[in-house]
């Protein structure tokens, strides 16, 4: 923007670096114009009168605009370049603008002292001409609070360095919105960045310490040897979420939900939700809590509880999460967006999330990106999270700064969404606990993220068997040499006389005598205390899989719902395809033409709407659909695309009907999906939707599928409804557009963890959805679409066939055909079938059948069995797919654990398919013709391709 500026108007003083500072002035002048320059006031008042047309094209910075108009005209520069007669008063206020923007580098911030301070010319006074013989002279001190409005050079100059400098950092000046500015400034200035506390409230802080580093050695020293990535050195973290949670009590909130990582993460559970040490010590001998077909390692393990605050209880919930490090932030954030929408109106004052970062991690994965990127969203968005940064200054073993990141602090991916940042040293207590008052009043007050970084250390290795000098010798020599936390606040406490010298000693014995009874000394749960917005997903956790349930509707309520789906609100103008299709539409409500996908699809969610099931539809392109298929959401083409452009049929069926909403997500894979999990473990009452806008583009949030989706009920016994759509099918358009990678998934079924369906026709994914909200069971269904079949004349379906039945898991041969003459059976999934049927009836083959698996897993053992019955002279059953040999289910199909129990001794298997390949698809289309054309004439025997006995 500078260079631009330049480029208009030419070099001023007022451009470059002295931006912030021209910016910082007028706001001087709006609190206070007495506190500014004669000169800058006269000009200032001028200001209003002139009009600024470069400030529309930038407008984060009209006075900086305004002043390069002006400067442009000629009207200021000569004004500029003449002596000013208190030259040195906007030295003052350009130092004051510089420690608010740089200070935080040359804070006291690493309890370790192992970082040099660097030269930052702009902090020191010499740099502005000011000195010594400053130091005595009065000055105003315009916006800065830490003074009164005069005050000596001497005085303003030891208060910027006791406010910015201490043991506390703060970064804020690069935020757009000047109130939020004004409020951090208003928060931390009067006081110089420095708590005042009581006796009482001191001795919470070191018995918060105390319980920190006491659980950690008792640990070690009772189960040796054993992981627990241990929070020693960074103990400093109990101290912040006892103040966030007895902070966010008093204003009022009463749910949080917090992720993290496992470093420190048995602290938080024992020390901050309140969970019993004895439960604990079950889990280091190896005794299971629940009975969980896989379980997980004690530190990945969740916990929720009521706690007492000053402003009543409070349910925490620590979420469930495995190691793959920030994965479960996402998840997290979309738990408390799910209870947020639950709730209603005002509930981001009483839900909100806070997650536990460590320094690596957070500047490592990109999956924090992603989440910032939606943070502020609509579908997405949950008022601010509260990021708590345990800053251990390693990263593993990668401590050289050299190697550890390219920006300079790791928290600095936090300012692509202007949060504040507030950096604090670990081993000052009592300054972890005003940041930490500070981010939640902030995060209330301005529903936005806000950053707490505690820099601290790692006193052992990544875990308990690792030997870190190896890496770090210089690092851990220092270490070895800290007295840790508790006892430097120790010792100051009993230096101040709050507690007796053998004070900290009695406290740590007492809280050990606890932990050998199992029990808490400070135990916040509050007995027997259930939050009122509890759910009990008992009803949702069968005992035995439930394989189908009744999905059937009226056709006369079809009838109706698709009246109000098309029915378009006056003076709403749609784009020419769209019109044709809301049209067509209708015709298939009165019946008198067939059922399409786009349509079928909308009438489940319709017809689960109004019968009290709330849906909820996300993914990139999801309200109109990358294939044009769905129109959920229906574009004004006379207005833009804000709340009176975008028409909702589906919110819009009746006036008492559940929750519908339609999200066109950011182009997120991972964190998005990873959102859609945590919202669909928090609400079993809507149907949670999330759609690929390639089903191949999946693979980018396969930590999610792997580590959540496919093994979080066997692992934590976490039960999830939530939905995958992911279109596939093999259309000639390359790696890339063709293949959601079905075997992936197939892998990952076992113990009835999820179902994975290939729905053929419009009447199938109309009864396949309205079964997955229906039946009391919440089960991940994976989905792969269609593309080309979204609109092929044959894959359409009766009203019969959607008001009667239901959901089909094996569609087998539909036209009239001799079944003692059947000597080959084909079963495909998908759209090959469309394929295979058109083939076989221009070949006149009445020797074939062709049946379509509809659902992959759990394995249709018996509608399997059946269908393949009808053939008793059939020799040869071939699978058919699209995919190359070795990606697909054939590898599933081959495994014959379901096959051998329907075949006779007569009868062999075949595989058709492409040849193996690497890449799931060709990129040539006459490749792709040729393959298909080889793949049609295999199945239907025309040539043989592979054989398998």
């Amino acid at each position: 923007m500078t260079a631009m500026m330049n480029q208009l108007y030419g070099t001023t003083p007022l451009f470059g670096g002295n931006a912030p500072f021209v910016e910082d002035l007028y706001e001087n002048y709006l609190d206070n114009p007495a506190s500014v320059p004669i000169e800058w006031r006269e000009y200032f008042d001028k200001l209003a009168q002139l009009p600024s047309a470069v400030a529309r094209d930038v407008p984060h910075l009209p006075i900086v605009q305004a002043f390069a108009e002006q400067a442009r005209l000629g009207g200021y520069r000569a004004t500029l370049s003449k002596p000013v007669d208190d030259k040195k008063q906007v030295s003052v206020l350009q130092l004051i603008t510089a420690y608010r923007t740089l200070g935080a580098r040359w804070a006291n911030l690493d309890p370790l002292k192992r970082q040099t301070r660097p030269v930052i010319n702009e902090l020191e006074p010499s740099h502005y001409g000011l000195g010594s013989a400053d130091m005595n002279t009065l000055y105003n001190a315009g916006s800065f609070k830490g003074v009164g409005e005069r005050a000596t050079f001497g005085q303003i100059f030891d208060s910027l360095k006791e406010t910015y400098c201490s043991s506390i950092g703060i970064e804020y000046m690069y935020i757009d919105n000047i109130a939020e500015k004004r409020w951090l400034q208003s928060r931390i200035e009067p006081i110089h960045a420095k708590g005042t506390y009581t006796s009482a409230q001191k001795l919470r802080f070191l018995e918060r310490l105390t319980a920190a580093e006491t659980l950690e050695r008792y640990l070690h020293t009772r189960y040796v040897g054993q992981k627990r990535f241990s929070l020693e050195g960074g103990e400093s973290l109990i101290v912040a979420l006892d103040e966030l949670v007895r902070v966010a009590g008093g204003l009022g909130v009463d749910d949080v939900v917090i992720g993290m990582a496992h470093r420190g993460r048995l602290n938080v559970l024992v020390n901050t939700l309140g969970k019993e040490p004895a439960m604990l010590f079950d889990e280091f001998e190896g005794k299971k809590a629940q009975d969980l077909t896989s379980g997980d390692v004690k530190y990945h393990l969740g916990y929720s509880s009521d706690v007492s605050t000053p402003g009543g209880a409070c349910h925490l919930t620590l979420a469930f999460n495995p190691s793959h490090l920030e994965i479960v932030n996402p998840v997290v954030v979309g738990m408390a967006y799910a209870r947020q929408h639950r709730r209603g109106e005002g509930s981001q004052e009483k839900i909100f999330p806070v997650l536990v970062h460590g320094d690596a991690a957070v500047a490592g994965q990109g999956v924090n990106q992603e989440m910032l990127n939606f943070s502020q969203t609509r579908g997405y968005g949950t008022g601010g999270t509260v990021h708590i940064v345990v800053n251990n200054q390693i990263g593993f073993t990668t401590s050289d700064p050299r190697d550890s990141r390219s920006s300079l602090y790791c928290t600095d991916i936090f300012k692509m969404v202007n949060a504040p940042i507030f950096h604090v040293n670990g081993d000052d207590p009592e300054a972890v606990a005003l940041v930490t008052r500070l981010a939640v009043e902030f995060r209330h007050e301005f529903r936005k993220d806000v950053v707490i970084d505690i820099v601290c250390f790692r006193k052992l290795g990544h875990n308990e068997q690792d030997e870190p000098m190896v890496t770090q010798p210089l690092m851990y020599k220092r270490i070895a040499g800290h007295a840790g936390t508790r006892s430097l606040y120790a010792n100051r406490l009993v230096a101040e006389g709050v507690l007796p010298n053998d004070g900290p000693e009695n406290m740590i014995q007492n809280y050990r005598d606890h932990l050998d009874r199992g029990e808490l000394l400070y135990n916040p749960v509050i007995a027997g205390h259930t939050h009122p917005m509890t759910i009990d997903w008992a009803p949702f956790l069968p005992t035995k899989y439930i394989e189908n349930c009744d999905t059937t509707v009226p056709a006369k309520e079809i009838k109706r719902l698709a009246d109000r789906l098309t029915t378009i609100p006056e003076n709403f103008t749609l784009h020419g395809r769209v019109k044709r299709i809301i049209e067509d539409r209708r015709l298939m409500g009165q019946g008198s033409i067939p059922f399409d996908w786009g349509m079928a699809e909308n009438l489940a969610y319709a017809t689960l709407l109004v019968s009290g099931h709330g849906v909820r539809l996300s993914g990139e392109d999801v309200g109109r659909s990358t294939f044009f298929h769905r129109h959920a959401a229906l574009h004004d083409q006379k207005r833009e695309h804000w709340d009176e452009g975008t028409y909702y049929p589906l919110a819009n069926l009746e006036e008492k009907q559940a929750s519908f909403q339609c999200f066109d997500s950011v182009l997120s894979e991972e964190a998005v999906l990873a959102f859609e999990f945590g919202y669909s473990t928090s609400n079993p009452f809507e149907l949670v939707v999330w759609e690929a806008q390639f089903g191949d583009f999946v693979n980018g949030a396969q930590v999610v599928i792997d580590q959540f989706i496919a093994s979080g009920e066997t692992k934590w016994g976490r039960a999830c409804g939530l939905v995958l759509l992911l279109p596939h099918g093999y259309e000639g358009q390359g790696p890339e557009h063709s293949s959601a990678r079905i075997e992936r998934f197939m892998q990952l079924c076992a113990e009835m963890n999820m179902e994975v369906c290939q729905p053929s026709t419009p009447a199938q994914v109309f009864h396949m959805l309205r079964r997955q909200a229906i039946r009391k069971q919440r089960k991940p269904l994976i989905v792969f679409t269609p593309k080309s079949l979204l609109r092929h004349k044959d894959a359409v379906s009766t009203m019969d066939e959607m008001s009667k039945g239901g959901f089909k898991l094996v569609i087998g041969e539909v036209d009239p055909i001799d079944v003692k003459k059947v000597n080959r059976v084909i079963f495909c999934t998908g759209k090959i079938y469309y394929d295979l049927i058109a083939a076989r009836r221009e070949k006149n083959i009445d020797t074939i059948a062709i049946a379509r698996l509809e659902q992959l897993y759990p394995f249709p053992q018996e509608a399997f069995a059946a269908e393949l019955g009808r053939y008793p002279k059939a020799t040869e059953i071939v699978w058919c797919q699209e995919e190359p040999r070795n990606q697909g289910a054939w590898y599933w199909i081959a495994s014959r654990q379901h096959l051998d129990r329907s075949f006779n001794n007569k009868q062999h298997l075949l595989l058709v398919s492409r040849p193996a390949s690497p890449s799931p698809a060709v990129g040539y289309y006459s490749k792709h013709n040729a393959q298909q054309k080889a793949l049609i004439e295999s199945a239907l025997g025309e040539i043989e391709q592979y054989k398998y006995a």
